[in-house]
């Protein structure tokens, strides 16, 4: 049995959506270009780079004309990596990271430097052996920091990094596991320890024998002197892990649940190596990717988007706070389950949204002083498209846009208001083509 593969027309509409769900977004002319590729030249041109990632675009600084300094400077870390998500050509590399870094979760830890090289991680496995990143991100600083891996040990087990590992990571919350597991769990997990340095902070995060309790544990019906390896291992072998990973994996680009065929297809498939690459390559070849309904994009994917549409760059500290109030700063989870994407256009935080969208047209903004006069609805509604590099819109959006324009106009009587208001008419038009549900969703 495979997994059904999208049989239909692949143009410029569908590589639109493939780059949001795929990646932050198309430059202008880039949705044109990737259609003409084909449906599996396309997908494979993310999936598999063939060199290293280059970063394409203006050099990000803060507002003084500085080099970001994203382990030192507060709120450089973010505009170091939304830098990255909108000059990188390797869009699929960097949305992995970000999918990962919610799976994942870990807030801020006192120390940047160490979430920083939890994101080169995200960033270099997230397209290999699933087995191999948790192995990593178990071991990972920045990880033990934040679930207390370094403060369990031997005689005083602490339980917050094996109950995530099951409830979060691998299995799902009380998906076959048990609170003895959990405890038992915790066991294998001790042994790992830092030291400390005045000058840095904490450094040489070890494994220590002397710290790790070798007793016998019991975890999932198996007995044995199990480690931290093991650990993982367990969870991977375990029944309920496939199916978890498939559907939480599939739920990051497809908004709707996996057909049951496809669901039992992609299991089969991963359990064969245990491999990332081409469970992500099916979904995004899957049917429902192109043919089910619209998603809403996250915040920062949005901003991203927003910025590449202007082939714009990072030159503000802005973001950080624009990004927190649109409700999704990256480096700065909620909490260890992530984001939660149902709240992605609630009341509180559609306002970040709205503020990207004005800070990204503010420098931008059209004089009324000698703008044309004769400008028409429709040429007024083409200009403010050409602006966002011309992002596919529904018919009744671009009805509504252009109703506006007409209204705008039959308001400018005075001879006065006719050049000024019809540039306050591109400037709102700018703004609510980036606000319109089409554009807060792919």
């Amino acid at each position: 049995m495979s997994v059904p593969v999208y049989r239909g027309r692949f143009g410029a509409k569908q590589a639109e959506r493939l780059l949001w769900r795929a990646g932050f977004g198309p430059k202008p002319g880039q949705a044109a270009k990737l259609g003409r590729k084909g449906l599996r030249r396309a997908v494979l041109s993310l999936t598999r780079p063939k060199r290293r990632a280059r970063l394409r675009g203006p050099v990000p600084h803060d507002d003084d004309g500085l080099p970001l300094a994203p382990r030192d400077a507060w709120g450089h870390d973010l505009l170091w990596w939304l830098d990255r998500m909108v000059r990188s050509d390797q869009q699929l590399v960097e949305r992995m990271a970000l999918i990962w870094h919610d799976w994942f979760a870990t807030a801020d830890i006192g120390q940047a430097a160490l979430n920083l090289k939890q994101n080169e991680l995200f960033r270099k496995r997230g397209l290999g052996s699933f087995e191999d990143l948790l192995l990593a991100v178990t071991a990972d600083p920045a990880m033990l920091v934040w679930l207390s891996g370094n403060e369990n040990r031997r005689g005083a087990p602490n339980e917050n990094y094996a109950r995530e590992l099951m409830e979060l990571f691998t299995l799902g919350a009380g998906n076959g596991y048990s609170e003895d597991d959990v405890r038992e769990q915790a066991r294998a997990l001790t042994g790992w320890t830092n030291d400390w340095n005045p000058n840095v902070g904490m450094v040489n995060f070890h494994f220590d024998p002397e710290r790790h309790d070798p007793g016998r544990k019991r975890i999932f019906g198996k007995t044995g002197a199990f480690d931290w390896k093991d650990s993982c291992r367990l969870c991977i072998d375990h029944p309920a892990h496939a199916g978890y990973l498939v559907e939480r994996l599939w739920s990051y680009f497809i908004p709707t649940d996996p057909p049951k065929r496809t669901l039992r297809a992609l299991k089969r498939s991963y359990r064969r190596n245990r491999r990332i690459r081409p469970l992500v390559e099916a979904i995004l070849m899957h049917p429902a990717l192109y043919e089910g309904p619209r998603m809403v994009k996250p915040p920062i994917v949005q901003i991203a988007g927003m910025l590449r549409a202007r082939r714009g760059g990072i030159d503000t500290r802005a973001w950080t706070w624009i990004s927190e109030q649109a409700g999704q700063r990256p480096f700065r989870p909620p909490n260890v389950s992530g984001w939660d994407e149902e709240r992605w256009l609630d009341t509180a935080r559609i306002s970040g949204r709205w503020e990207a969208a004005t800070h990204n047209t503010r420098e931008r903004l059209v004089e009324s002083d000698g703008y044309d006069e004769k400008e028409t609805a429709a040429e007024a509604v083409h200009k403010a498209m050409r602006f966002w590099g011309n992002p596919r819109l529904s018919r009744q959006t671009r009805k509504e846009l252009h109703r506006f324009a007409a209204r705008v106009e039959d308001a400018a009587r005075a001879e006065w208001q006719k050049s000024t208001y019809r540039a306050v008419r591109q400037n709102a038009l700018r703004l609510l083509i980036v606000s319109s549900p089409d554009f807060q969703t792919s």
